[in-house]
């Protein structure tokens, strides 16, 4: 099994940034059912006003080869056109479990 943990921090002002990262929160959690790789999906929006990233994603994958199977599935492709544009650093961490 594989742990897929991307973080992203977004643009615009804090309520901005909320907002969109609420919207991808629940286009991201609507995907478990839609792509066949994907086990499990745990997304949070961070609550803490001292940090930068403002929303992470945990995913599990069976293996490593589904990694871009999951990444280049339309239902993913649709969930990430939320934040299209409107990210500013986004930072991913593949390890096997």
């Amino acid at each position: 099994m594989v742990k897929h943990i991307v973080t992203f921090q977004l643009a615009g002002t804090a309520g901005e940034r909320k907002l969109l990262a609420e919207q991808f929160r629940q286009a991201l959690q609507a995907l478990p059912g839609q792509i066949p790789v994907l086990k499990d999906i745990e997304v949070g929006v961070n609550q803490n006003p001292n940090e930068n990233d403002d929303l992470v994603l945990i995913a599990t994958l069976p293996s490593m080869d589904d990694v871009p199977a999951y990444a280049n599935h339309p239902a993913h492709l649709a969930a990430t056109a939320v934040i299209k544009g409107k990210v500013t650093h986004r930072a991913c961490v593949d390890y096997q479990i």
